[in-house]
């Protein structure tokens, strides 16, 4: 579910208030359904009780839903809707309205405003029974009417109608429907075969979609015929522009006859329709019953298979019960074969199985016949057989203990040692579960999308590994990196079940590999933890395994210690959290890529991210963004060049809008690892055996092909590919413009299933190796995804107000929302003396500021030039995110000779979007946008180093930005008034 309503707009008087809370608790019951339910995202309300006052707050505030009661204090509640209807107020990225609804008690006023008014304006009227989890009902209604389409088609997502033209029954229905879903989707978690697939199953829950008429329901009927669970009908409603006594008869009956084994339940108060819906295979229920209620919750029990699995003969003796795929597989080795048969002709098992949203299993048993078997006892192996092959495939994606005998070195995910996976683990166990569950490995042709076989060694090998060798209080007391590593390395103690463990894994796996950091909270939503621990690579093709064997436990080792390194802990200290409290467990994953006499490497690697921060139009934000480069991906994440391009807009390439741009911007190196390079435990880079190579070896390699264009001198011209003589210049066009690798498509489909999986947007890191051997797939591999935090804006108007006079900065390129306040630390490197070449001594002395305004807990303004956070010197200062750590804003400034743009792919970006760090763009060349420089050279300089100095000003700043229109500025004075 990628759309939620999380903030509601009530309007309502005070009394009508007191009658729903009761003993003013209304907030509190529906946050705790929330959670003894497991929904995430309670919504918030604003209570107000002038329609007047609600007008001016809904100018001012983005609301997702307004619901209003008949006792306003200043109007009608039909004037106020139709008053906001004339705002035309959006749903998000969505071009519809905004749902305004009514809550009524069932009472003569309310029979009024029906007789007497225009009740259009209200997209919904529910009654109030005094049950709070109507509230719920009516959220998740509208929630399921955002999401039906998107889900439908992304992963099957089942759906009931219900119809229903009665306000009163159907504010008493979507209660109780939703809690009975909900309650069978908390059943279906605790069978979860890990905690993703939990995760996965709760949000692939049944939508409900209420209908009033007969057109409507049926529109909705044939728009997903095959992904409807259910229907639940009144018998007299509208059709055709009538009211129809039998209506929901007919409804009934055209339904069965296209699928006869969708479960229909017909209401009426007309005991004398029993029969006749009997007759057409549906169910009855009598509305003036006094159990009508509990007769539904039974009836979806029973019909909507949310209960086990009942084997009964044809006169409705139970033979025999399943409760999930395992039991069921069990029973069907023993129940009856004419019992059997009579499930297998009603579709019993593919109902059952989309229930608990196995949608793909349940496509593949529907689409069979009794009669496409020989016998029943064909049909029984048929079903054994394919519920055993597929709980086996559903299982590809779990993460496993460590067994030699079993580990499969192309698609095994399996641990080594108890404790928690970490975060990355956990995203990468996450991504497992999706490609498995929803067979997206397969979906493009000639392509495999797979996340890479790795290991996981648990938390509680760290724990072990500090005590046993007594490094805990030295490490978090140590403020010398160097001396933390070579202590970890020295340190004699490793567990022999691990050491027995990784040895036989590298009998099995004879391939370079990526050891990679997963702590507890790296990759948290909004504390990533991005490029802050080490990642090392290994070539692991010695003939001595035991030579290899103590390289990757050394590895091991420096990742242990990076949770201790200055980065780290300066980092945990600008969060809510305690160095001792991270724990690490480390992912030894087999490496994508081809080998090339010493180097080894994949064709490209990239990042994707479903929201793009600087969108250029016709693209938005919600399109999201690529980068990609040739070689690992460690060119993208730190920084360096790439091509970037919007997954919906391949061919626009952004960077690229003439021949001069092409020059500039064009990758010139690339990654790889170095096959003939062995671990070195006192060189400064953790990842020593990562080199840099000439963009011509690639071309050499036979690299270039399908990701280069030609340069050619004679006409001064651009050419995709590689066909011509010239200049090769990577630019992915043949790739992006001739779709001779579906790569955006790919991206996509993963940023939009990586997006409804979380529930949140989401980053990729990925790499493609399309050198294979003939008749192989293209390898498409996940090597990461976590979530992207994006926050919604607090409006600021009027920027455009303010005199230069009282700006010390405004941009139109802007990343950030809201107000930034108490600001008094300026910390900036002086543009007269600035000095390309020495990039890395800036970086060093922005570092010894940070680590000052770190330990006096003093946020400031950090302004600088060319692209923050990069690897190349070259192009802007290659600083790491520990070591501006206390930066609020960040304003970038252009270098003279060459126009950078930030890097969207890199993990210090990533870090900044989590913090919540306003980023400031300054072009010269725009008269808009500006910073006062001779004001701030005026002000006292606190301390001055060779290239940057820190001012300490008298009056605070004020920071105000506007996100969607991507408008800053900063204020001299934080004082001045509006």
């Amino acid at each position: 579910m990628r759309r939620r309503i999380s903030d509601i707009l009530l309007i309502c008087s005070l009394y009508d208030l007191y009658l729903f809370e009761e003993d003013g608790r209304l907030y509190e019951l529906i946050r705790n359904e929330y959670l003894s339910l497991q929904l995430s995202h309670s919504p918030e309300f604003t209570r107000i009780s002038k329609g007047s006052e609600a007008l001016t707050l809904l100018k001012e505030k983005n609301f997702d839903m307004v619901m209003m009661t008949l006792h306003i204090e200043d109007m009608r509640p039909e004037r106020l809707a139709s008053l906001i209807r004339d705002m035309n107020l959006k749903f998000a990225d969505l071009d519809i309205n905004i749902p305004v609804v009514l809550l009524a008690f069932d009472n003569k006023e309310l029979a009024d405003l029906i007789q007497h008014s225009d009740i259009s304006v209200f997209d919904k009227i529910f009654i109030w029974h005094g049950d709070f989890r109507l509230i719920i009902g009516v959220v998740k209604y509208f929630e399921d009417r955002l999401n039906v389409d998107h889900d439908t088609k992304m992963v099957g997502v089942q759906s009931i109608i219900l119809i229903e033209d009665n306000i009163k029954y159907y504010s008493v229905f979507l209660p109780i429907i939703y809690t009975e879903i909900i309650k069978q989707s908390l059943r279906l978690v605790s069978e979860g075969i890990n905690l993703s697939h939990k995760f996965l199953r709760m949000r692939a829950r049944p939508k409900i979609i209420l209908c009033n008429n007969y057109e409507e329901a049926w529109e909705i009927f044939e728009k997903y015929e095959e992904y409807i669970l259910g229907i639940i009908s009144d018998v007299d409603f509208m059709k055709g522009g009538k009211q129809d006594l039998r209506a929901g008869l007919k409804f009934a009956e055209e339904v069965k006859k296209r699928h006869s084994d969708i479960p229909v339940l017909l209401q009426s108060n007309g005991e004398h329709y029993r029969r006749d819906a009997y007759d057409l295979g549906a169910s009855f229920l009598l509305k003036g019953s006094p159990t009508l209620l509990n007769d539904l919750r039974n009836f979806m029990i029973n019909n909507f298979s949310f209960g086990d699995f009942v084997f009964r003969d044809k006169e409705g003796t139970e033979a025999g019960r399943a409760s999930n795929l395992r039991e069921l597989e069990e029973v069907l080795e023993f129940i009856p074969a004419e019992i059997i048969s009579y499930h297998a002709e009603r579709n019993h098992f593919s109902n059952w199985l989309k229930a608990r949203t196995e949608f793909w299993l349940a496509d593949i048993m529907r689409s069979k016949r009794i009669a496409d078997f020989k016998s029943i006892d064909e049909l029984r192996i048929y079903l054994i057989n394919s519920l055993r092959n597929y709980r086996r495939i559903r299982q590809k994606g779990l993460i496993t203990d460590f067994k030699k005998e079993t580990f499969d070195p192309n698609d095994s995910f399996a641990r080594i040692g108890g404790g928690s996976l970490g975060g990355k683990a956990r995203g990468l166990g996450f991504l497992n579960i999706l490609i498995n569950n929803y067979q997206l490995g397969n979906q493009f042709e000639g392509v495999r999308i797979y996340v890479p076989p790795a290991i996981i060694i648990g938390t509680d090998v760290f724990d072990q590994f500090l005590d046993e060798n007594h490094l805990r209080e030295f490490a978090i007391k140590c403020t010398d990196d160097e001396k933390i590593k070579k202590k970890f390395l020295s340190a004699e103690f490793f567990p022999d079940h691990v050491i027995a463990d990784l040895l036989s894994f590298l009998d099995i796996v004879r391939t370079p590999l990526a050891v990679r950091s997963s702590s507890l909270l790296e990759d948290s939503q909004y504390h990533p933890f991005a490029g802050v621990y080490s990642t090392i690579m290994l070539p692991n093709i010695n003939d001595d395994k035991f030579l290899r064997l103590k390289e990757l436990i050394d590895a091991v080792k420096i990742i242990y210690a990076s949770t201790f390194y200055q980065n780290a802990k300066n980092y945990i200290r600008v969060t809510a959290y305690r160095p001792e409290e991270e724990k690490m467990s480390v992912i030894i994953q087999k490496m994508v890529g081809s080998r090339y006499d010493e180097r080894y490497y994949p064709t490209f690697s990239g990042v994707a991210k479903s929201y793009n921060f600087y969108p250029i139009a016709p693209i938005r934000s919600e399109d999201g963004i690529v980068s990609v480069a040739v070689g690992l991906g460690k060119m993208v994440v730190q920084g360096g060049s790439s091509v970037k391009f919007c997954p919906k807009y391949p061919n626009r390439l952004m960077q690229f809008n003439n021949v001069n741009d092409y020059l500039r911007n064009s990758q010139t190196q690339f990654f790889a690892l170095n096959l003939k390079g062995t671990l070195e435990r006192d060189s400064e880079d953790d990842d020593s055996v990562t080199v840099l190579y000439d963009i011509g070896t690639a071309e050499l390699d036979g690299n270039l092909t399908q990701v280069a264009s030609t340069y050619s001198h004679i006409n001064n011209q651009v050419y995709d590919g590689t066909s011509r003589e010239g200049l090769r210049l990577v630019t992915f066009a043949p790739m992006l413009k001739q779709k001779i690798f579906p790569l955006s498509m790919i991206v996509d489909l993963l940023l939009n299933m990586g997006s409804w999986g979380m529930g949140t947007p989401v980053e990729i890191e990925f790499a493609v190796n399309l050198n294979v051997e003939r008749g192989n797939p293209i390898d498409f591999a996940i090597l990461q995804m976590r979530p992207l935090v994006v926050y919604h804006e607090v409006e600021v108007h009027s920027l455009t107000k303010f005199t230069e006079e009282q700006l010390f900065c405004r941009s139109r390129e802007v990343m950030g929302y809201g107000i930034i306040e108490n600001i008094t630390d300026i910390i900036y490197v002086d543009p007269d003396i600035f000095d390309r070449s020495k990039t890395r001594d800036i970086a060093w002395e922005l570092s010894q500021l940070n680590d000052k305004m770190l330990t006096e807990n003093r946020p400031y303004i950090l302004i600088g030039m060319g692209r923050w956070g990069t690897f190349d010197p070259w192009l802007g200062i290659p600083v790491t995110w520990p070591q501006i750590s206390m930066a609020k804003v960040i304003i970038e400034l252009g270098m003279k000779d060459i126009p950078v743009s930030p890097s969207q792919g890199s993990h210090f970006f990533q870090n900044i979007t989590s913090f919540l760090v306003a980023y400031f763009t300054v072009d010269e060349a725009d008269h808009f946008t500006f910073i006062d420089w001779e004001w701030l050279k005026k002000q006292k300089i606190n301390e001055e180093k060779v290239f940057v100095k820190h001012v300490t000003l008298k009056e605070p700043l004020l920071v105000k930005m506007n996100a969607g229109k991507k408008l800053g500025v900063i204020l001299k004075n934080g004082k001045t008034e509006e």
